[in-house]
């Protein structure tokens, strides 16, 4: 029987119990922020890797939303022009990610657990936060969110990847798509989720309104972002956190409300694929 991530996801889908505090990475050499709830010790953190041409700001909400979870996300501001060095933003990911370990944030109130490490992104950085994760010990698990292709590719990469994954990924066509999020889940080489939710596309998940109205992309889908951050919240306060609660989202086959979780010949199919790939 499948899990059924019904009783927590409305939930995690909203703001958590934590005030948040929001500070720069400059201060450290790299250009961006870092979000954290007010006070706690020996939290799990993550370094997020945007979209193409987004900044951190477009993501705001969403940011705040997982410290407000008691999780800790350093966000780099770099590799933002027209033709961005996709390395270079996993670099800058695993730097900043160092940095939330290394110092006491807040007024020396809030302490990383070294073992509580992660890598996630959207779009451009979600491919980035898999390029990051390859042959790093210190990362324990990634959430890559509407993933793009990459330059290497994250696609090929990820097969080498051991630690747990969620990838998601939509059921709607989506225009925009710059990437195969099912292609990158089936290549998995650990334990990987698939979600797929309904209404939800790469180009709608920021939050940079104006932006999409100006160019005609997808406008910000609430409804969708919402879920998003619930599965992404629930997967890490599971893997990185161990909040036993929270493990049905780390479960490959658990299901909720417009969300889906396609695995086997339907994974492959989706990634386009045979099964003897």
């Amino acid at each position: 029987m499948s899990a059924n991530l019904k009783k927590h996801l409305a939930t995690l889908s909203k703001r958590g119990p934590h005030r948040v505090l929001v500070g720069d990475l400059s201060y450290a050499g790299i250009d961006g922020k870092v979000y954290t709830p007010a006070e706690g010790k020996g939290l799990p953190a993550v370094a997020f890797g945007h979209d193409w041409r987004k900044k951190v700001k477009d993501y705001h909400a969403t940011l705040r939303h997982l410290a407000s979870w008691g999780i800790v996300v350093a966000a780099p501001d770099t590799e933002t022009g027209i033709i961005p060095n996709h390395r270079n933003l996993a670099a800058d990911m695993e730097s900043a990610l160092q940095i939330t370990a290394g110092v006491k944030l807040g007024n020396g109130n809030i302490t990383v657990a070294p073992g509580k490490l992660g890598m996630i992104g959207h779009g451009m950085g979600g491919g980035a936060a898999v390029l990051a994760a390859v042959d790093n010990e210190k990362v324990k698990a990634i959430a890559s969110i509407y993933p793009a292709s990459t330059s290497p590719s994250a696609t090929t990469a990820a097969r080498r990847v051991e630690i747990p994954g969620l990838i998601i990924g939509s059921e709607d066509d989506d225009i925009f798509r710059a990437g195969n999020p099912a292609k990158l889940a089936y290549n998995w080489k650990g334990d990987a989720v698939y979600r797929e939710i309904d209404g939800g596309t790469q180009s709608g998940f920021s939050e940079d309104r104006w932006y999409k109205l100006l160019v005609g992309t997808d406008a910000f889908q609430g409804g969708a972002t919402e879920i998003a951050r619930g599965l992404v919240t629930g997967f890490l306060l599971s893997t990185l956190g161990k909040e036993d609660k929270y493990d049905d989202f780390a479960e490959v086959d658990a299901t909720a409300k417009k969300v889906s979780s396609p695995t086997g010949e339907d994974l492959a199919d989706k990634a386009g694929v045979s099964k003897d790939d």
